[in-house]
């Protein structure tokens, strides 16, 4: 269970590598490969979540900063347009 808990993105990654290359190199044994296999799997569907959550973050920073962005530009704006008119 803690070896769950510290993998990283970037361990994850790196170790599907080395899987796909060791059974593209056919260098893997028929008794390991169902475990190898069963690895790459649960290696995909964590590197698959962390990417998922992650865009869901940055999604998430990218509204709250338009929507400052939004609220402080509206005030500027309308004033921007008051003076233009005044001219």
């Amino acid at each position: 269970m803690s070896r769950q808990k510290q993998l990283t993105y970037s361990q994850a990654s790196r170790e599907l590598q080395q899987i796909i290359s060791e059974i593209e190199s056919e260098n893997v044994d028929l008794d390991v490969l169902a475990e190898k296999v069963k690895r790459a799997t649960y290696l995909i569907k964590f590197c698959k979540s962390r990417l998922r959550d992650t865009e869901e973050e940055v999604k998430k920073v990218l509204t709250e900063i338009e929507d400052k962005a939004e609220e402080t530009g509206a005030g500027d704006g309308a004033s921007d347009k008051n003076q233009q008119d005044i001219t």
